[in-house]
């Protein structure tokens, strides 16, 4: 079994759902032109995207536990390819809403299935570095999306956008279906059982509780600053789109230099060491912001590669501990914590909007910063408490 070939053959697959995820924003306008559609319902369908993948990481979760990875990992793709091709051929924006979210539903399994087959096949250190290179190729995706995106709608519209999508999505099935193994334990059968109360076992417990949490906030911040960072620098520097693109290269770039680097940390260092130090630095970074932005746009520049450094190296000890402490329920437990980030993801800029109406450019990230300190507080409680209670035993 080649592990290695394993390892980027299902990270490709994870890489898709961020990369599909916001690859046509660069052309949001000529998609709204060609529908003769409102921007609401252009944006709708960045929107159901992401509450569609929430969702399904809590279906796919005890599915993927109790039939498998392969499975449902082809089954996912298949569903992600017809919908592509349904985004591309989509006769109304109504359409094309609907294959949005079945998109969306099918490339959720990519996520799940490649936490689980790293965790399967990996064990102790080896699995913090394999987890670091999962983490790094995914973080690429909304890195790569917009700008590959942009290049190809410009040159073939959004139909070559989703076409292309649904090409990858075809290869990526055929590389996973010729060469993924099922990787599912065989001392799991009929341990398992599909429902919601697995789902509350895992936030129950100590460690799934802490990382969902820290989950939630990181990306509650980090979709704050997407949201927010362009207005900011449109009115405290006068930076135009391109200017401001710049701004957010290093962002980008240092999350995935921080997961590549995360996954190898954990050689050196105990993971809830990692997890508390990194998580700690990450909330810092937003204050360090807020003080940065109105004095220099230099110091702006670095408070953001701190953020994106230390959101990518706690990615993967977060995956690590989860895997560890839920070893016969890693889909589930790795579903429950998607769910959680990527409600974060869609209340960073819903409440941030609310705050940042006030005219005070602080509020957004000074909550945000507020509640990470005391996520960060419970989450020490937590883990002290089940050091204490595992030494007494």
């Amino acid at each position: 079994m080649n592990t290695k070939l394993i390892i980027y053959l299902v990270s490709f697959a994870a890489f898709l759902g961020p990369f599909t995820q916001n690859i046509y924003v660069p052309i949001l306008p000529e998609i709204q032109k060609d529908f003769h559609t409102t921007s609401f319902l252009i944006n709708m369908s960045l929107s159901a995207f992401t509450v569609t993948l929430a969702v399904m990481q809590m279906v796919y979760g005890p599915l993927i536990d109790t039939k498998g990875r392969r499975r449902i990992l082809l089954a996912g793709i298949l569903i992600y390819i017809g919908a592509s091709v349904g985004c591309a051929f989509s006769p109304s924006v109504l359409w094309f809403l609907l294959f949005r979210v079945l998109q969306a539903a099918g490339i959720a399994a990519g996520s799940i299935v490649a936490t689980t087959v790293v965790s399967d096949l990996f064990e102790g250190k080896q699995r913090g570095r394999a987890m670091g290179v999962f983490q790094m190729l995914v973080a690429l995706g909304p890195v790569l999306g917009p700008v590959i995106g942009g290049w190809v709608g410009e040159h073939m519209g959004y139909w070559g956008v989703f076409m292309i999508l649904a090409v990858t999505g075809t290869l990526t099935w055929l590389a996973n279906a010729r060469y993924l193994p099922e990787t599912r334990p065989n001392d799991l059968d009929g341990v398992i059982s599909f429902g919601v109360r697995r789902l509350f076992s895992v936030m129950l417990h100590p460690i799934g509780l802490s990382v969902t949490l820290l989950g939630f906030i990181q990306f509650y911040a980090f979709h704050n600053f997407l949201a927010f960072l362009p207005q900011i620098l449109s009115t405290e520097y006068g930076l135009g789109p391109a200017e401001k693109g710049l701004v957010f290269l290093p962002l980008s770039l240092m999350i995935v230099v921080g997961s590549y680097t995360g996954g190898r940390l954990q050689e050196k260092m105990e993971a809830r060491k990692i997890l508390m130090i990194t998580s700690s630095l990450h909330a810092l970074s937003i204050v360090l912001f807020m003080l940065a932005v109105k004095f220099s746009l230099i110091y702006v520049i670095i408070s953001l590669v701190l953020f994106g450094l230390f959101l990518g190296l706690s990615q993967p000890v977060q995956t690590v501990l989860l895997m560890d402490a839920f070893a016969k329920e890693r889909a589930t437990a790795v579903g429950a914590y998607n769910f959680f980030r990527f409600m974060g993801m869609a209340a960073g800029p819903l409440f941030g909007s609310i705050l940042y109406q006030m005219r005070n450019i602080f509020l957004p990230f000074g909550f945000a910063a507020v509640l990470f300190g005391g996520v960060l507080f419970f989450v020490q409680r937590k883990l002290r408490m089940k050091a204490a209670k595992a030494t007494h035993t």
